[in-house]
């Protein structure tokens, strides 16, 4: 990307996904500093790092010749700041169009879903890094193995984008190569319908360079007969790239890879579930598309660690277990929740939730309530609105309703602490996406310190 700007001024610079751009091009070598409206662990070690950040509205804080403001959709639209950078003719730029320039210059592998895309991004940037390709990486959380949501490398042959469905951004991009996990009913705030979901889906597909292949899960193929180089995945005869032999071993899954004339045996990945593995085999796609040989790419997956709030298992003892997940969808929920049965079969299993808008709660309260069933005990937390404002008649109770449980609560967080030394339970799951990761050291303490 040709270097035009100097000083680059991020509204919302605390999200997963701004954070990583804003490490980028202080990188680069850019003055960088931004405004977000909560610190967070995030924040800190941006600041530790040397950018930096204020934490109120205020247009005296912005630099007084930024010559680029680059800004999120969660930023509301009448933020003082960003209507002072509208007034005053400042160059304004949308997160996922600046992503977009960027990947223009390399060969993009973008990676889509409405669930997964996180896990799989960091999948497919630890199996290049691992084995040695020029890769840089945005993903949409923490990887354990770098403790970023950045890598780079000073001479990029790959570039590894996490393509988010949210306000279109993901249409922004034009890959080398795509991968689609998912496409669920999701975002209806921003989609008229399902359908409508689908179709941006599509279009995403159709943006692919003219030699471009899309990995797609093998539910999902028929979707996309449009394409000429199309490789399925998952965990059936069908897909063209397929997990055989799924075992569980020392509370981790097994598995096999099988494609065409090429077979990759004993793959032992240290985050459980069966989403986790179709997850894995939408990298391997990416991998052999690459030219990784079976050896780099089995090392890789042996090696990987996960993903912040990914399945993260915090605490794993014989007496206990505490695991926390970003789970915010119903399908996602469900997934999870089933990983954890299959893993800790008869353990009584207590899930906290903390439900993401108050429109995905309206739009899916009885395919929450479906999900959630699957605990032996249900914590409901309040919603967080994120970027939302709330919705008449719609809170958690339009969850706990639906619900045909007979242990279920809603608990405010500052009771929750005491809801979890007050009662039994053999593991521990919270959920969400909003603000409960805050929580999850303080649980992890108190935990072991009981």
């Amino acid at each position: 990307m040709t270097r035009v700007v100097r000083h680059i001024y991020f509204l919302g610079i605390g999200g997963i996904g701004m954070s990583a751009l804003a490490r980028y091009f202080k990188y680069l070598g850019y003055l960088v500093s931004g405004y977000d409206l909560t610190p967070s662990m995030l924040t800190k070690q941006l600041e530790a790092e040397g950018l930096e950040i204020h934490y109120q509205e205020d247009v005296n804080r912005i630099p007084s010749n930024p010559e680029m403001v680059v800004y999120t959709p969660a930023i509301p639209f009448d933020n003082a700041e960003l209507v002072f950078c509208r007034k005053s003719g400042i160059p304004l730029i949308k997160r996922a169009a600046l992503l977009g320039k960027i990947s223009q210059e390399y060969t993009t592998i973008a990676i889509a879903g409405t669930h997964g895309k996180t896990s799989i991004t960091a999948l497919v940037a630890h199996l290049l890094h691992h084995a040695g390709r020029n890769t840089t990486a945005f993903i949409g959380g923490i990887a354990k193995n770098y403790q970023t949501n950045l890598i780079l490398s000073d001479k990029t042959e790959f570039f590894v984008v996490e393509a988010d469905e949210f306000d279109h951004s993901f249409l922004m991009l034009h890959p080398t190569i795509a991968v689609i996990s998912s496409m669920d009913a999701d975002h209806l705030d921003i989609y008229e319908n399902h359908a409508a979901l689908i179709q941006a889906f599509l279009q995403f597909s159709r943006q692919l360079s003219p030699d471009g292949t899309l990995i797609i899960q093998s539910r999902l193929k028929s979707h996309f007969t449009h394409l000429s180089k199309c490789l399925s995945y998952g965990i059936d005869n069908q897909a063209d790239l397929q997990a055989t032999h799924v075992r569980i071993r020392d509370h981790r899954f097994v598995f096999d890879i099988k494609h065409a004339d090429i077979k990759i045996e004993d793959i032992c990945l240290q985050i459980p579930g069966a989403h986790f593995i179709e997850n894995a085999l939408a990298a391997v796609g990416v991998a052999l598309q690459l030219g990784l040989n079976a050896e780099e790419i089995k090392n890789g997956l042996n090696t990987f660690t996960g993903v912040e709030r990914r399945f993260d298992i915090r605490i794993n003892t014989d007496v206990l277990v505490y695991i926390d997940d970003y789970a915010h969808h119903p399908e996602e929920i469900r997934s999870t929740i089933v990983a954890i049965k299959t893993l800790y079969a008869n353990k009584k299993i207590l899930g906290i939730f903390q439900p993401h808008l108050f429109s995905r709660t309206r739009d899916f309260a009885k395919e929450f309530a479906k999900s959630l069933e699957l605990l032996d005990t249900v914590v409901l937390l309040d919603i967080y609105p994120a970027r939302e404002k709330p919705i008449v008649g719609i809170t958690s109770y339009s969850i706990l309703k639906e619900m045909n449980h007979k242990d279920k609560s809603l608990v405010a967080k500052n009771d929750l602490f005491r809801f979890i030394k007050t009662h039994d339970f053999d593991v521990l799951l919270t959920m969400g996406a909003g603000d409960i990761g805050q929580l999850v050291t303080p649980i992890e303490q108190i935990l072991k310190s009981c």
